[in-house]
């Protein structure tokens, strides 16, 4: 199993469908469309969800990098 950076993972999420965790306890589920070295990204499609439950839609998303607390790769649904 070959080590990964955290740079590796952005690399191959950019692009794709995440879920970025906030740190007030909010999910955003979206496309990633860019990052930068302080964490700010940018998101498209994106759904936010508070306690599991859907609350908005937004289009594009900006969120600023000192309210992420992780960014995960959304299951690949089949």
């Amino acid at each position: 199993m070959s080590k990964k950076s955290p740079g590796d993972f952005i690399k191959q999420v950019l692009g794709r469908p995440v879920i970025v965790k906030l740190n007030n306890g909010a999910d955003y589920r979206g496309i990633l469309a860019c990052l930068d070295g302080y964490m700010n990204l940018a998101m498209e499609q994106t759904e936010e969800y508070v306690d599991g439950q859907l609350k908005h839609k937004y289009g594009d998303t900006f969120i600023r990098g000192n309210n992420v607390l992780y960014i995960s790769a959304q299951p690949r649904t089949k």
